[in-house]
């Protein structure tokens, strides 16, 4: 009897459990199980299994902040306006231009802008300045972005591609007409020019049949053409008589121009002041005078040319004259060291920011072409004298400059040996060609 009761009481408790059991394993095929509940209920016969309760969890969807309005002025730069003249058109903040132009060195270029070009202004909603940009060439730009109440001003630069270019010409009428019809920039010309100017008087000694032979540089950006380069090298045939010129580079960067075997193109004096101007009247001792109409010795050259053209000293030297002389009218008189001297009369105006006693470097501007003094008409009257003798500038030797350093010229022959073998090969290219024709 008494197994029986136990009996009885083993099989209540297990139903009880099975029970209890069953209805979790359904409840968490739904949710999760609620594990307090379920550990309370297994040790009492008369638990209470109640249904879980449950809560669908609510997401916070957090507020989004409304963007930031830019706004973009581009304006086109007009002649006369500066930074702080647009600066005032565009309502911008004067300290924001204080703090981009003494910003670095690079903000001190924002002062140097160029009418035509654009200024591009990016502004908040609250009108205040946040980035300024500036393409100063097709290579630069100039970008100045806010930085808290300051400005961080960069200079961005893209990669230059450089091809090499080469032509040949003959002269039919002038270097600067033949070499536009040969392909040459007014850049190239001019460096072609001044590269040769000690040996050719290209007012002068320029005959028809001369010819020319270059390598350049032509420069790219994003497969674009912006630029012509630096010669690399060339050869001028003038009158029968060869000239070679090669560039060479130091590790300074300094570029010059020598000859194949290390001679300087350049020496102590330009044999004219003047580019591309036509000799009016030659030195000449026993000349009669146009406006005075008697003989009157003519101790220089004449060059004829526009008023205004700029007059370079053919050495460099110092001013030791700059006023009114005679017939002469202005004059600009350069020493060059001890021996040499030289004068340039009938100026219309002088260079500004030079005066007597100031050191002039060969090749810079000292005045303008004019007809002052006793002048028929707009031209340079130059003279070259030899310890305070009067030589004609057009026959007078010239001393050279130094040649390359020994100590270069190993480098020298590494450097410049190719680029002679390359000129070589476009005058052999080009002379097959006329010859096939």
């Amino acid at each position: 009897m008494k197994n029986k009761i136990y009996k009885s009481l083993f099989l209540g408790i297990s139903a009880a459990l099975v029970a209890t059991t069953s209805y979790a394993i359904i409840s968490a095929e739904n949710t999760e199980p609620d594990i307090k509940n379920t550990a309370l209920a297994i040790p009492s016969i008369q638990a209470k299994v109640s249904s879980p309760v449950i809560s669908s969890p609510v997401l916070a969807i957090p507020e989004l902040e409304p963007l930031a309005q830019t706004t973009t002025i581009s304006h086109k730069i007009k002649s006369g306006e500066s930074l702080s003249t647009i600066f005032s058109a565009l309502d911008l903040s004067k300290s924001d231009l204080h703090s981009i132009i003494h910003a670095n060195e690079f903000g001190k270029q924002f002062a140097s802008i160029t009418p035509g070009k654009h200024l591009i202004a990016d502004t908040n909603s609250d009108g205040q300045l946040q980035k300024l940009t500036y393409n100063k060439n097709a290579i630069d730009t100039l970008i100045a972005t806010r930085s808290a109440d300051t400005f961080d001003v960069e200079v961005i630069s893209k990669t230059i591609e450089r091809k090499i270019n080469s032509t040949q010409a003959t002269i039919n009428s002038s270097l600067f007409l033949d070499g536009k019809e040969a392909g040459l920039s007014d850049k190239t010309i001019m460096q072609l020019a001044d590269i040769f100017a000690w040996d050719i008087d290209f007012a002068l000694s320029l005959r028809k049949g001369d010819q020319f032979t270059v390598v350049y540089e032509t420069l790219f950006v994003d497969g674009k053409e912006i630029d012509s380069g630096k010669i690399i090298s060339a050869e001028f045939v003038n009158q029968g008589h060869p000239f070679t010129a090669v560039k060479f580079e130091d590790k300074q960067g300094n570029i010059s121009y020598f000859t194949p075997d290390g001679k300087s193109m350049r020496k102590a004096f330009l044999r004219t002041p003047v580019d591309f101007a036509r000799i009016s009247s030659h030195f000449n001792l026993k000349r009669k005078h146009p406006v005075l109409n008697r003989i009157r010795a003519h101790k220089g050259v004449d060059y004829a040319a526009r008023t205004g053209t700029p007059i370079k000293t053919t050495g460099d030297g110092k001013i030791v004259y700059r006023g009114r002389k005679g017939g002469y009218g202005r004059v600009v008189i350069v020493q060059h060291g001890q021996k040499y001297n030289t004068l340039y009369a009938h100026l219309s105006n002088y260079k500004k920011g030079q005066r007597v006693g100031k050191h002039v470097k060969q090749g810079q501007v000292i005045g303008y072409v004019g007809k002052s003094g006793l002048a028929t008409g707009p031209h340079l009257h130059y003279e070259f004298r030899v310890n305070g003798v009067h030589r004609n500038p057009l026959t007078v030797k010239l001393p050279h400059a130094e040649p390359i350093k020994k100590s270069l010229l190993a480098e020298f022959k590494s450097q410049t040996q190719p680029l002679v073998a390359q000129l070589n090969s476009v005058k052999a290219s080009t002379l097959l060609a006329q010859n096939s024709q």
